[in-house]
C-alpha cells in the first residue's frame, strides 16, 4: 500500500521534489512499511525521474558562405537575379547556392548538361567549393538535378556530369529561351501588323493623263510633234505649253 502510494506521488512530483521521496522511501523500509525489493524498484524509478532528458538540437540554420570580396557578392547577386530559376525553387536555397545552380543552369541550357568542375563553378558562381557540393547534393536529394561521377581510374575522376531532370525547371528554361529570342527580334513580330490602325496600301504607279512623270519630252528642232531618236531633249516646248504660249508667236 505505501509502495502504489509512492508510485502515484512519483508521477506527478516535480524533478526538484524526487529526492524527498526518496528519503520517504528508505524510511518506510526502515519502519517495515515497504519490502526490499519494492523499495529497490522505487528507487530505480526515483533515479530515472532525475535523469535529465538531453535537449534537441535545434536546426542549423543554412545561412550560405560569407563572400570574401565585393566582387563575390556581386556575382552572386547577378546570377540569383538572372532567372535561371523558378522563384519557388529559388526559395528553397540560399542566395550562394542559388548563385551555384543558376550557373549550373547556364551550362546546362548551352549544352544540354553540366560538366564544369567544382572549382570553375565555385569561381563563376563567387561561392566556395563547399558551398558548390553542398548546393548539388542538396538540389539532388530534392529530385530536381543529377550528377553522375565520372571515374577515370581508381585515383582520378573526371567532372561529374549534372543534368537538370526538374520537368518544371525544364519548363521553365524553355519559356526562358523563347521570351529571350523574341526580345532579341523585335521587328520580326511587328511586321505585318497595320499602323495606326490602318494597312499600309502599295504605292501606285499609274501615271494619270498628262503626266509626263517627271521626264522630258524629245520635240525636233523646229518645235513640231514629230519625234526620231535623234532629236535631242528640250525643255523650253513644255514650259512654254504649260505657260499659254507655243513656240514661235
Amino acid at each position: 500500500m505505501f509502495a502504489d502510494d509512492i508510485r502515484r506521488a512519483l508521477s506527478g512530483t516535480p524533478r526538484e521534489r524526487l529526492a524527498e521521496l526518496s528519503v520517504a522511501v528508505w524510511k518506510g523500509f526502515a519502519c517495515g512499511a515497504v519490502s526490499e525489493e519494492d523499495a529497490q524498484r522505487l528507487a530505480e524509478e526515483i533515479a530515472a525521474r532525475k535523469i535529465v532528458p538531453p535537449k534537441p538540437a535545434e536546426p542549423r540554420r543554412r545561412v550560405g558562405s560569407r563572400p570574401r570580396s565585393p566582387a563575390e557578392m556581386e556575382r552572386r547577386r547577378r546570377w540569383t537575379s538572372s532567372g535561371w530559376l523558378p522563384p519557388q525553387l529559388a526559395a528553397r536555397f540560399t542566395m550562394a547556392e542559388a548563385a551555384v545552380l543558376s550557373t549550373i543552369a547556364a551550362e546546362v541550357a548551352r549544352r544540354g548538361l553540366c560538366r564544369l568542375t567544382v572549382g570553375h563553378v565555385a569561381s563563376l558562381a563567387g561561392v566556395s567549393r563547399t558551398t558548390v557540393q553542398n548546393a548539388v547534393r542538396q538540389a539532388a536529394a530534392l529530385g530536381i538535378l543529377t550528377s553522375e561521377e565520372w571515374r577515370l581510374s581508381a585515383w582520378r575522376s573526371a567532372p561529374n556530369t549534372v543534368r537538370i531532370v526538374s520537368a518544371e525547371w525544364r519548363a521553365w528554361l524553355r519559356m526562358r529561351d523563347r521570351k529571350r529570342a523574341g526580345a532579341d527580334h523585335p521587328r520580326q513580330a511587328e511586321q505585318g501588323k497595320p499602323r495606326h490602325g490602318r494597312a499600309e496600301q502599295p504605292h501606285s504607279h499609274r501615271r494619270g493623263p498628262g503626266d509626263t512623270g517627271g521626264l522630258l519630252r524629245r520635240y525636233p528642232a523646229g518645235g513640231g510633234q514629230g519625234t526620231t531618236d535623234g532629236d535631242a531633249p528640250t525643255a523650253m516646248p513644255v514650259v512654254s505649253r504649260r505657260l499659254g504660249c507655243g513656240v514661235g508667236r
